[in-house]
């Protein structure tokens, strides 16, 4: 019974493109999950509005609970969170940057920064080496 189902799926050829289509109008619409006597599918897929007000937006970290009983964490203020928090984002140096400078010049957790990357790129390079023969 599965056999005589298989033929004529061979004979249906479909390009990448239309396969990628499909695809997308499939997750687009939610698939088969159409309501009966709707025309279009885009006449159910209007966005919803937020549930919460603006204050609980602005007080709390919406989203940010793991635990299944607990609660979204409030905002706090500034200083109030460790200082190291706020140079998470601040840029460092290069490779390459650290590389023009002397070693004995530069300070302590830019040489422990270059001595990773450097490792980092030694070995990236052997394991090219290694998988080119």
């Amino acid at each position: 019974m599965a056999m005589s189902n298989v033929r004529p799926m061979r004979s249906i050829t479909m390009s990448w493109e239309s396969a990628q289509l499909l695809c997308l109008r499939v997750y687009a619409t939610g698939g088969s999950k159409s309501k009966k006597g709707s025309k279009g599918g885009a006449a159910g897929v209007a966005p919803k509005a937020s549930m919460l007000s603006k204050e609980v937006k602005s007080s709390t970290v919406v989203g940010a609970n793991i635990l299944k009983d607990g609660t979204d964490p409030r905002i706090l203020e500034d200083s109030e969170y460790p200082d190291w928090l706020w140079h998470l984002l601040d840029k460092q140096p290069a490779l390459s940057e650290l590389q023009r400078k002397e070693a004995e010049s530069l300070p302590f957790e830019d040489l422990k920064r270059f001595v990773k990357l450097d490792n980092r790129a030694r070995i990236k390079e052997n394991n090219t080496v290694k998988a080119k023969n």
